[in-house]
């Protein structure tokens, strides 16, 4: 895989201060409301799935979300799109805030942003043709090609994403997975946005075929200039193509900063603990590796820990860190923002280089 970092410094929040903002979020919660009974419902608590989030994307940069199957990242990512409706906070796509924009002004918000799914299986219709389903958005947005164009324009994009033109015809169950997942990219390119969401586009993928979608979003966002938000659970794939990284615990960031940051200087012990379990290639490190086993289990989104979420399964707790919450910051210990009362780099030999 080629890598496309860009170098920051200071806040790990901010990066690029000559590029304009393309993403900007603060303070997104997303609360599910937790229901009793069947005619008459009760509502008894709530799913606290996003709780505080804040942060933004410049032009042309990717950002990196991580953490546990759970922890908010898909719901960021719908919250994003608009597919979900946020709770509170503010959410600003090239500066206009979407959190309150009636269906037909988000539908023309969407051509700045679309979104790459999981699953290339389920994500595509299995009785509308390849053509069909990557022309679609021209159907919704009558005025982006005309119709006698839309067929070639189709082609223009099969092409870019490394599939035959000729194929457009074809059904999804004549593609490979990786193949289907390229057309997925065709679907979110067709109306040129700013910003592409990719909500784990590689997890279903074979190891070869993952690098050669990697590749591909790396290829397409220097040739459109695109901003990822690239959502994944795989250290790895991320290392690879973003530029700063986010890491989410239990609805909230807990620490943020460039790939260099995280990757070799992380402070929060929940980030040390995820990269100290990546698998190590070289069997003559492997007995050196100084893993992090966390004990117990993720509490719930429900009723999460009073102070630091991570702090019931934290080596670093004490009385402080169930009193009170860490803000997500940068600490005397360290460069980048970390919401850890007790901040602190610590050796540990990486698998992701």
């Amino acid at each position: 895989m080629s890598s496309t970092h860009t170098e920051s410094g200071g806040e790990g929040l901010r990066t690029d201060a000559g590029k304009d903002s393309v993403i900007e979020v603060q303070d997104l919660r997303k609360l599910f409301p937790l229901q009793r009974g069947i005619v008459f419902k009760k509502t008894i608590g709530h799913v606290r799935a996003v709780d505080g989030v804040s942060f933004d994307v410049k032009e042309g940069e990717t950002l990196g979300i991580v953490g546990e199957s759970g922890c908010g990242k898909s719901t960021l990512g719908r919250l994003l799109m608009g597919l979900e409706t946020a709770t509170s906070g503010s959410i600003k796509i090239l500066g206009e805030e979407i959190t309150t924009l009636s269906a037909g002004n988000m539908r023309r918000m969407r051509r700045n942003i679309q979104m790459v799914l999981q699953d290339p299986y389920s994500s595509l219709d299995p009785r509308m043709t390849v053509g069909d389903i990557v022309g679609e958005p021209f159907e919704i947005h009558g005025d982006v090609v005309p119709r006698k164009n839309r067929r070639k324009s189709v082609q223009e994009l099969l092409d870019v994403v490394g599939l035959n033109p000729d194929h457009i015809n074809r059904y999804p169950h004549q593609f490979s997975g990786g193949q289907r997942q390229r057309i997925g990219i065709a679907r979110a390119l067709s109306l040129r946005p700013k910003v592409i969401v990719c909500d784990e586009p590689v997890s279903a993928l074979d190891v070869s075929v993952q690098a050669q979608v990697v590749n591909l979003f790396e290829k397409l966002q220097s040739e459109f200039g695109l901003s990822y938000v690239f959502i994944a659970h795989d250290l790895s794939v991320v290392r690879h193509i973003a530029d700063r990284v986010g890491v989410m615990y239990l609805g909230k960031v807990v620490e943020i900063g460039d790939e260099n940051q995280i990757y070799e200087h992380p402070t929060h012990p929940y980030t040390q603990a995820l990269l100290s379990a990546v698998p190590v290639p070289d069997p003559q490190l492997r007995g050196h590796r100084d893993q992090i086993v966390l004990e117990g289990d993720v509490p719930s989104p429900a009723n999460p820990p009073s102070g630091c979420r991570f702090r019931t399964r934290c080596w670093k707790a004490e009385d402080i860190c169930a009193e009170q919450e860490p803000l997500l910051e940068e600490r005397t210990s360290s460069t980048h923002p970390s919401a850890c009362h007790f901040a602190a780099e610590r050796d540990v030999i990486h698998a992701v280089d």
